[in-house]
């Protein structure tokens, strides 16, 4: 394949970049990369830093940090240094941005922006990567169509020789965007999004309990004076009664519907109202819409004790989250490639995200879409704005806008005859009960009974023997309520697939309930077991009805799916460990910490807390690794400590990683090898990485899964139904697992899946984040190894026609 710059132009069509390729270190020795950070802060931004610095570094190249952004550029002197390895190191788990971030007046002249030059071209910097929002990016752009008149004009100033314009001829641009608001054209997230809607979901948990106890509404004001992303996400997580957002304003007369809204949640029982407005809410006419307008019209219409929360700059601060630290990794190495690739003619690029790929689209193009949507607002064309901030947006606003509308059945109405039957199969992760709140409700609003099955089918076949409740119960409205922000199976799970049973007893309870869709959320057991009964559908026509898998397990390796639900709670646990971790090896002085993580076979957990916690290596099954490699990394941890300054060490090891190399083997090696260097201590995190609260990301997408799978199964049932009333189908395409592929949320049959998959280890035979394995090596300084790059090249128009969900 041909690698050159010029065989990878941004034509308006999607084209493949470097991805399977390989880059050798040192391959772009002698050129200098500067990277400064601009703007409002974002967390994140510190780990977009260092993979800046770490990849020229692995590439052979100089790199600078600009101190202060723009106003550090123009200044120079100190603002300007150059950046070592060791400088980047316990940066990543840090908010904001230890470089700094100031506004500059004087780059907005032409006398700012030729000091500014010329600092560039004494240290021989012609490539840069800026880090900040559009009015950043922007400057950066014009910065770069102006360098070579700058050139000129220094030249004829004699403040350059001829040499140094002659070498510095041209300028390259890459930006990534730091915003917390989401508010960019071009990218599913910017770097700080995550962890802002963290923050907001943190608040709002906490102040749940309270409102709670006192039977109160809060109105919480969030950031977003042109954006709603945040307000919106969370609002669908924290299953708020409300939102109000400036790229959809509510309709005329909205005061009484939201007050009929809270009046008939208080009906069915309801203690609390959460309602989230974004700072810049408007409505219909462009009259703003404030906390306090929104709290008086409930005290003075409802009665209802009701409070204001604004969480103002709580949003931005904080450390990132476990996503922030990966998403700034894999966009800094990839900047540093992109201006490596770079040519004259090449335009200035953002790295953007699309699903699980980083991408590299026009920087301008996204500049331009994302200036349409204001002018939308602007205009009060308001169906424009949403369609202009893309996919992920519009999908967000219509799950809300469909949960939002629905309302309880009446008591004892039933439209339809069919009962859908819902499960939980494995191990327990979050996000298990974010799927049933939302399914039960969508598929109540749809007439049909929802039977919720506890335990397995340990409550299927034997219910249980130690606590009062029906095994397989008729799920109401109310009894959900509050589930999405709970961890854990509130259902009850069994870790044990339907075969060891007996499929036959297993048909004839389906049988005796009248079971005409079924719904299994959970893992690999969850996926096998419904292969199971599929198969054995030529046996027993109780298993001919819609069956449908949503995963659900903190180890991520159920085929058909790139993300699980729970995996991404489950990394945030661990990344939060791993800091502490890190902390205390800080505080001993010269200590290696051996972490294991679980996965089962599966090494995706090790792998990408190993990139969001800063590891020094992560040992998988996937990967193999011999006592070689074990004896690398004493010597590269034991070179770190020497002579890079870092007093402590970190290694991960999937549970399954190797028989014979076990953690404690890993742990005694090290000590043994390290003595006089380091000490050694492990870590076992066990169950651990099972609890704690659902991340947002885990609370949404189970929501989202839920809206598309009750569409599904509504469709099936009324496809499959007899003139006798019964639900009958044998078709591959009622048999499937709901994932997300890239962007898209897919059915994939069962059937098919079981071609790509490995049951002995549990294991899809394809896994995406592989490719990130080398990224982790070189963010480590482990130079040995080439690194898979892992973009491609896009234009803002194609990832507006592919579909994605946050």
């Amino acid at each position: 394949m041909d690698s050159s710059p010029t065989s990878r132009k941004y034509s308006m069509a999607g084209v493949l970049g470097k991805e399977g390729e390989q880059i050798q270190a040192g391959s772009f020795a002698g050129k200098a990369v500067g990277v400064f950070t601009s703007g409002g802060d974002s967390q994140g931004m510190n780990s977009a830093v260092r993979a800046v610095v770490r990849m020229g570094y692995y590439l052979g190249c100089k790199t600078y940090y600009i101190k202060e952004g723009y106003q550090g550029m123009v200044d120079g002197g100190d603002n300007i240094i150059e950046a070592t390895w060791g400088s980047s190191s316990g940066i990543m788990q840090l908010g904001g941005t230890v470089i700094g971030s100031a506004r500059c007046a004087a780059f907005r002249t032409r006398e700012g922006r030729l000091m500014a030059a010329q600092n560039l071209i004494d240290r021989e910097i012609t490539n840069l990567v800026v880090i900040g929002g559009d009015g950043s990016l922007t400057g950066a752009n014009l910065f770069r169509q102006e360098w070579p008149d700058l050139l000129g004009e220094l030249r004829n100033q004699k403040r350059i020789t001829q040499t140094q314009q002659e070498t510095c001829q041209h300028l390259n641009i890459v930006g990534m965007v730091g915003s917390i608001d989401n508010d960019f054209c071009g990218t599913d997230m910017t770097i700080g999004t995550d962890t802002a809607l963290h923050r907001i979901m943190e608040s709002v948990d906490t102040i749940s309990t309270t409102a709670s106890s006192h039977q109160r509404a809060f109105v919480l004001e969030v950031m977003g004076r042109h954006c709603g992303y945040l307000a919106l996400v969370a609002s669908l997580a924290c299953e708020a009664d409300w939102v109000f957002i400036p790229e959809w304003p509510p309709e005329d007369g909205w005061e009484d519907t939201l007050c009929r809204k809270l009046s008939a949640e208080r009906g069915t029982g309801q203690r609390l109202n959460v309602i989230l407005v974004a700072e810049g809410s408007i409505d219909r006419h462009g009259n703003p819409i404030t906390a306090t307008q929104v709290q008086d019209l409930i005290i003075k219409r409802l009665k209802y004790d009701t409070r204001v929360t604004v969480l103002g700059h709580v949003q931005r601060g904080g450390s990132p989250t476990a996503f922030d630290r990966i998403l700034g990794a894999r966009m800094g190495a990839e900047a540093v490639l992109a201006l490596m690739d770079a040519t004259p003619d090449t335009p200035a690029c953002v790295i953007s995200l699309d699903g699980n790929q980083a991408v590299r689209v026009p920087l301008m193009e996204c500049v331009e879409k994302t200036k349409q949507v204001q002018k939308a607002m602007d205009q009060r064309n308001f169906d424009e704005a949403v369609r202009l901030r893309g996919k992920s947006f519009q999908n967000n606003l219509t799950t809300y806008r469909l949960l939002s509308k629905l309302q309880p059945p009446k008591k004892g109405v039933v439209t339809n005859k069919q009962k859908f039957a819902i499960m939980n199969i494995g191990a327990p992760a979050c996000g298990m009960n974010a799927v049933v709140r939302s399914f039960v409700r969508l598929s109540l609003a749809s007439g049909y009974t929802v039977l919720g099955i506890h335990d397995s089918f340990d409550g299927l076949l034997y219910g249980r023997s130690t606590e009062l409740i029906d095994p397989v119960k008729p799920m109401t409205w109310t009894e959900v309520h509050g589930w999405s922000g709970k961890g854990g199976s509130l259902l009850g799970t069994k870790k044990v697939l339907a075969s060891k049973y007996g499929l036959e007893k297993i048909a004839e309870k389906m049988k005796e309930y009248e079971i005409n869709a079924l719904v299994i959320v959970g893992g690999f057991e969850a996926y096998h077991s419904a292969l199971q009964l599929v198969e054995a559908r030529d046996k027993f026509d109780a298993f001919c009805i819609p069956i449908m898998v949503i995963p659900c397990t903190i180890s991520n390796n159920v085929p058909g799916s790139d993300f699980s639900l729970g995996a991404d709670t489950a990394l945030n646990e661990i990344t939060d460990i791993c800091d502490r971790i890190k902390q205390s090896a800080t505080g001993t002085k010269r200590r290696v910490f051996i972490v294991e993580t679980m996965g089962g076979y599966c090494g995706y957990l090790a792998t990408m807390s190993g990139l969001a916690g800063g590891a020094d290596a992560a040992y998988i099954f996937e990967d193999k690794f011999s006592i070689t490699d074990l004896r690398d990394d004493v010597f590269h941890i034991k070179n770190k400590i020497i002579n890079a300054g870092v007093q402590r060490g970190l290694i991960l090891r999937n549970e399954y990683a190797s028989h014979n190399y076990t953690t404690e083997f890993i742990e005694r090696l090290f000590s043994e090898e390290g003595k006089g260097v380091f000490t050694c201590r492990q870590n076992v995190l066990g169950h651990m990485q099972q609890g704690g609260v659902p991340s947002v990301f885990d609370r949404n997408y189970g929501t989202k899964l839920a809206a598309k799978a009750v569409a599904m199964l509504d469709q099936q049932v009324k496809d499959s139904l007899k003139e006798d009333g019964r639900v009958y189908s044998n078709s591959p395409k009622t048999a499937t697992l709901l994932g997300m592929r890239r962007r898209h949320l897919e059915f994939t049959p069962l059937s098919e899946l079981k071609k790509v998959t490995d049951f002995e280890h549990r294991l899809p035979l394809d896994q995406w984040w592989l490719k990130l394995r080398s990224l982790l090596r070189i963010l480590a300084k482990h130079t040995e190894k080439a690194y898979v790059v892992e973009s491609i090249i896009e234009t803002v128009q194609d990832l507006e026609e592919e579909d994605d969900d946050y």
